[in-house]
């Protein structure tokens, strides 16, 4: 009797860094240089990336949440203050406003997009009577930019303003009023925030910037990045400056309480070289979820198994692929069917828990189930499948084909 041996797939994660030699060589020769940190190869990034994203400014620093928690300090964010963002989003868009005191409140999903919906954001602020919401910050989930023309109004028209976390949709655009957007560079948003983990576009590791065309705020947030130091614009002159009357050339001053947030230039020269990449990376993660769409339109009844909904106008980034399965009706579980795919070597996550049911904030906040009816009823169905640019045309047919497979509820033999 013939046996037919089981082909062994090679593993795909949900997501995956792509290095080139050309990206190991850019860090080589800055190992090999006088500066390691704090030289010449992280103005250039900041620049390159300040022109990707089209805003005057851009500060880069140790991780995106560093960055958000920047962004709180050069608002002056802090006690008595309150902090509008998404249940469904990483811990760190809420963690920032209690990073310097402030309170966080969050604002229900569109189910459909896993953005923050407009409408309930309106219902939060105007409960707000006492004007206590300073800022708002919007997650361009899964890297489609969030509704934040609309968004800025009731932000504005409240007296607060937006910090939008576009750790997920660098190189995303969208359309208002006949004018195209680039994600971190718009006037709907005071302060934009990116991330430079691994799974993002561009992976330098760790690392994260805030982008804005505010020079003041551009100044503060340089600052707060190193220490609360600077070393010019003193304000001891009796200490600065020597008998002679020029600055002592070992002098430098702590002008507020910072922190380092510092990023390398190995860092920097890797990312100068991913940026260089990031429009053939949104390119080729925008064909690879059209042909998802047009396998999952397939093989699957739509009220079972759909992506999630894109909005008119927008350039989707395209950072994950999530895609909303009604478990309850397959009569099967989850963790069943992650720990299945798992097995047939394909990688899939859940984004995200929502943060108003994580232990720490149901007991600061008072939060709990029902609270946020969208979220939760997001979170109940959302698995995010394998999106990288690396990925193939077969690779995406084989994830595919697992699902389903995995979605039956007889164990396969």
């Amino acid at each position: 009797m013939k046996v037919t041996q089981k082909r062994e797939y090679q593993f795909l994660p949900y997501s995956r860094q792509h290095v080139t030699q050309e990206d190991i060589d850019a860090v080589i020769k800055v190992l090999r240089s006088d500066w390691l940190t704090q030289g010449p190869a992280l103005p250039r990034f900041e620049q390159e990336l300040a022109g990707v994203v089209h805003a005057r400014n851009a500060v880069a620093c140790a991780t995106g949440t560093a960055a958000l928690h920047l962004a709180m300090l050069a608002l002056g964010i802090g006690k008595g203050d309150v902090v509008v963002t998404t249940p469904n989003t990483f811990l760190a868009d809420a963690n920032c406003a209690l990073f310097v005191g402030a309170e966080v409140a969050f604002a229900d999903i569109d189910p459909d997009t896993g953005n923050m919906s407009p409408e309930a954001l309106a219902e939060v602020l105007a409960r707000d009577s006492k004007k206590r919401v300073k800022a708002v910050i919007p997650v361009h989930f899964g890297g489609q930019p969030v509704d934040l023309p609309a968004i800025s109004n009731l932000a504005a028209a409240h007296g607060a303003v937006v910090v939008d976390d576009a750790c997920h949709g660098l190189g995303a655009t969208y359309e208002h009023e006949g004018h195209t957007w680039h994600v971190g560079g718009s006037p709907h948003a005071l302060i934009s925030i990116f991330s430079f983990h691994p799974v993002k576009h561009v992976a330098m590791g760790e690392g994260g910037a805030a982008a804005t065309n505010d020079d003041k705020l551009t100044a503060r947030l340089r600052l707060f990045r190193n220490h609360g130091m600077v070393k010019e614009g003193f304000l001891n002159d009796d200490m600065a400056t020597s008998p002679e009357g020029t600055v002592n050339p070992w002098y430098y001053e702590m002008q507020q309480l910072g922190y380092n947030y510092r990023v390398t230039d190995m860092q920097a020269a890797l990312g100068i070289r991913q940026l260089g990449r990031l429009e053939r990376s949104v390119e080729r993660r925008n064909e690879i979820a059209r042909f998802y769409h047009k396998l999952i339109g397939q093989r699957f009844e739509p009220a079972l198994v759909k992506p999630l909904a894109t909005r008119a106008g927008v350039r989707h980034a395209y950072h994950l692929f999530v895609v909303r399965i009604d478990f309850e009706r397959f009569g099967v579980s989850r963790a069943t069917v992650m720990n299945r795919l798992r097995e047939a070597n394909i990688g899939t996550q859940v984004h995200y828990i929502p943060i108003h049911l994580q232990p720490y904030y149901r007991e600061v906040n008072g939060t709990g189930p029902g609270d946020f009816p969208d979220a939760e009823k997001y979170y109940a169905q959302a698995l995010s499948l394998p999106m990288y640019p690396d990925l193939t045309d077969a690779d995406c047919e084989r994830v595919v084909e697992e699902l389903e497979k995995a979605l039956k509820t007889s164990r396969r033999l």
